[in-house]
């Protein structure tokens, strides 16, 4: 993509309504233009980031073996008043009538909807387990929406809902989306913690907050330290196996949120050197709640004594626009962001420092057609700014390389190869700087 053909609104100055680093960020590098109170319109830029997100997302509930469907974004309220909660969800809900006079609600979470879905085409045991996951623009009418994309009242999440003959096999379920968010969260460069948590309006006796550490965060949190730096499990996990040692290992050290948190156990349970208070960013929430929404909803399959009984059912969510805020908050200098590699809108920024001159253009065109062709995704700065303004630029939109070409390198044969990360900087001929960044 050549800069001067592209839509990137860029502020120099930052907004006064940005709170924190990320909401600041993303409204400088023009990814997110707010429409309303906790509304944004997706910039593209910041849309290339979130399909990145969205995709790494998905991959890993794939792998873990749920399925894929999409629900609408408008529900009706009789399913609601099935479970239970169309009147316990409180102000947060956004309720319509359409012009028929029916009660309609957008969706803030799809446990209701997906249980109807289930049970209108499941009726055995044998056709368990089954995990149905989408991703969906959500809406909750939050009463005080703040810190960008950390806490809008639209977001973009990914919700899988899971369903069992039992306990022992639902648990099984869970544990394979604890070890899949372990995964995700890894592979966006983010070093998430699972936490014990409250279970909240999905109700149930059995939850997980994902949290990554920030100063930002929106809670306090308490951990024994040596969780945060705890690997994830990686690619290599028999799904089919028995999960449970690897989620042993994360529960076993002390973790919770402020709800949870008991201090005297805390002290109990991790040395004083190792104990970590911190604030937190939820990035991922888990649930086991059992027959909660099967029994009032009468969602039954036969068992293996040709009993109906309801089945199982966890949910487990990601809040897939709110990661943006979270990376950027764990990743970014005075400068910018410094996207990861696996989640950065471009992979390398090519910086001309004098568009027109024709030995300059050559490389650059040399340069853009062989990483285009490696899959890396350039951004082309061709446009006239100056080359003070193109360095700002590269800084704050975070792209994981900058190649710049000016008229004195490409007299002397060379290029300049940076990596934003650590602000490095290598004087290489054209091809080497290519090989570098893997073209």
């Amino acid at each position: 993509m050549r800069l001067s053909r592209y839509f990137l609104p860029v502020l120099k100055e930052t907004p006064a309504e940005a709170q924190i680093v990320s909401h600041r960020l993303m409204l400088r590098a023009g990814m997110i233009r707010q429409e309303a109170a906790g509304i944004y319109a997706w910039l593209p830029l910041g849309l290339r980031v979130l399909n990145k997100v969205e995709q790494i997302v998905r991959e890993e509930m794939d792998r873990a073996g749920a399925v894929e469907l999409l629900m609408p974004t408008l529900q009706l309220a009789d399913l609601w008043r099935e479970s239970g909660r169309y009147d316990a969800y409180g102000p947060e809900m956004l309720r319509i009538l359409d012009r028929h006079e029916r009660e309609l609600l957008y969706g803030p979470t799809n446990e209701e909807m997906v249980t109807d879905i289930f049970r209108a085409s499941v009726r055995s045991y044998k056709d368990l387990p089954k995990n149905l996951y989408h991703v969906q623009w959500k809406f909750r009418d939050e009463q005080r929406p703040r810190f960008g994309v950390m806490r809008g009242r639209e977001f973009l999440m990914k919700d899988a809902y899971s369903f069992d003959i039992d306990e022992a096999s639902a648990r099984r379920s869970y544990n394979r989306m604890f070890v899949a968010y372990l995964n995700l969260f890894a592979r966006m460069g983010l070093k998430a913690v699972p936490m014990r948590a409250d279970t909240g309006p999905i109700g149930g006796d059995l939850s997980h907050e994902f949290i990554i550490l920030a100063d930002t965060g929106e809670s306090q949190v308490f951990c024994h330290k040596d969780l945060v730096e705890m690997g994830a499990p990686g690619p290599d996990v028999d799904w089919d196996g028995d999960l449970q040692p690897l989620v042993d290992r994360r529960t076993a050290l002390y973790a919770a949120t402020e709800e949870m948190h008991d201090q005297a156990r805390f002290e109990a349970e991790a040395p004083e050197d190792k104990r970590l208070s911190a604030r937190g960013i939820e990035v991922g929430h888990i649930f086991y709640f059992g027959e909660k929404y099967s029994k009032p909803m009468k969602a039954t399959v036969a068992g293996p004594d040709g009993t109906e009984r309801p089945v199982h059912g966890g949910s487990y969510g990601v809040g897939v626009s709110r990661l943006l805020g979270a990376i950027i908050e764990a990743s970014h200098d005075e400068g910018g962001i410094i996207w990861p590699d696996s989640v950065a809108p471009f992979g390398v920024g090519i910086i001309s420092l004098k568009p027109g001159d024709a030995a300059v253009d050559a490389v650059c065109d040399q340069a853009y057609r062989a990483l285009s062709a490696a899959g890396k995704e350039p951004l082309y700065d061709d446009t006239n700014e100056r080359a003070g303004g193109k360095f700002a630029t590269a800084d704050l939109i975070g792209l994981p390389w900058q190649l710049v070409v000016g008229p004195k390198g490409v007299a002397d044969g060379v290029v300049e190869l940076k990596r934003r990360a650590t602000g490095e900087r290598q004087t290489l001929p054209l091809e080497a700087a290519l090989k570098a960044v893997g073209a």
